[in-house]
């Protein structure tokens, strides 16, 4: 029986056809509003009222609502682009294009998301090219780039899973980006730049170690300079990182068959505490997503998101009731995934 009326369980998606692809419409229009909205400010000089980048997404399936988020959608809604040239969220990024390239779930997604990761990494590449900085990220994502791509070449008989023109296009942004980063160089400052890092006194040095977070970063400074290294050996900088890392009961924990008068190695101890519970994780990124309770939305938390609590005075009344708004979620990248099926 021919079915004449609109399809009331899925309307549908107008699509357009981009360079990168095809694409939905309304992702489009959402993102040429956001750059509109960027060029009217520029011009303008003065406060216009943007919609700042946001997705809503399924949390639970439901016979009315159907669980699907697309990464493609996301990602362009959320404005990862931009955020790869935000300091605050660079790391996050790098950690989501990690999570990805290492696991091998990028041969997996649609030929559209490919693209679009590819492209931002490119733009990761751009950006480091461009500040100098981070290059150990850049390298660690060309490396595991690179391991799948040799992955995909010795995979069916030789030949790489998917189109050939998709892979093609593939292995022109794989090439760029590997020139990007091979054209880096990084030059010292002139002599008329003072003081440099040699002339500051072991006071300042020490300081300086006891604001880094990353234990990596302590063991890469302890070998670019003697002063530094002396400096990495004391207990008070890997007692300060344990005290940063860890509770007191998980501290405690390693520390319970030892005696008091025995001197600790708290580097040790670190070491041991990061097997045993891992790093924070809300530490390494300056930024994270927020995921709001009330319209399930993934939103930048320094950028904010129209939410239902503040447009819906009815909802908002409901809310004072039962207590007041919950707070946002935060999402690190893993979880992040979770929302997708790779």
């Amino acid at each position: 029986m021919p079915f004449y009326s609109k399809d009331w369980r899925s309307p549908g998606e107008e699509w357009v056809k981009t360079q990168e692809g095809w694409e939905k419409k309304k992702v489009l229009e959402c993102t040429a509003q956001r750059s509109q909205d960027n060029e009217e400010a520029d011009k303008n000089n003065d406060s216009v009222s943007r919609v700042p980048p946001h997705c809503h997404i399924t949390i639970k399936c439901t016979r009315e609502i159907a669980g699907f988020n697309g990464l493609s959608e996301a990602v362009r809604r959320l404005d990862f682009s931009s955020a790869v040239r935000d300091v605050r969220r660079f790391n996050y990024i790098c950690a989501l294009l990690e999570l990805l390239l290492g696991g091998q779930r990028l041969t997996h997604l649609p030929g559209a998301a490919q693209k679009l990761l590819l492209s931002m990494l490119e733009q990761l590449a751009d950006q480091v090219a461009e500040s100098k900085q981070n290059l150990n990220a850049l390298r660690a994502l060309l490396v595991a780039l690179q391991s799948l791509r040799e992955a995909e070449r010795g995979s069916c008989w030789g030949r790489p899973l998917g189109s050939r023109a998709l892979w093609r296009h593939h292995d022109h942004a794989i090439q760029r980006i590997h020139s990007i980063a091979q054209a880096i160089c990084i030059r010292g400052p002139g002599p008329e730049v003072v003081p440099k890092l040699h002339d500051l006194p072991e006071e300042c040095i020490r300081e300086i170690l006891l604001r880094i977070q990353d234990h990596r970063d302590l063991d890469a400074a302890s070998s670019a300079w003697s002063v530094m290294a002396s400096v990495c050996t004391e207990q008070r900088i890997w007692r300060e990182l344990v005290a940063f890392h860890f509770s007191q009961q998980q501290i405690d924990g390693v520390l319970k068959g030892k005696d008091d008068g025995v001197d600790v190695d708290w580097k040790k101890v670190f070491h041991q505490l990061r097997k045993l519970y891992g790093l924070r994780e809300d530490t390494q990124f300056a930024e994270t997503l927020s995921l709001c309770r009330h319209c399930k939305c993934l939103f930048w938390r320094s950028l904010g998101h129209p939410c239902i609590a503040d447009q819906c005075p009815e909802y908002r009344e409901r809310l004072k009731e039962a207590g007041g708004p919950l707070p946002p979620h935060p999402v690190p990248p893993a979880a992040f995934l979770k929302f997708f099926s790779l």
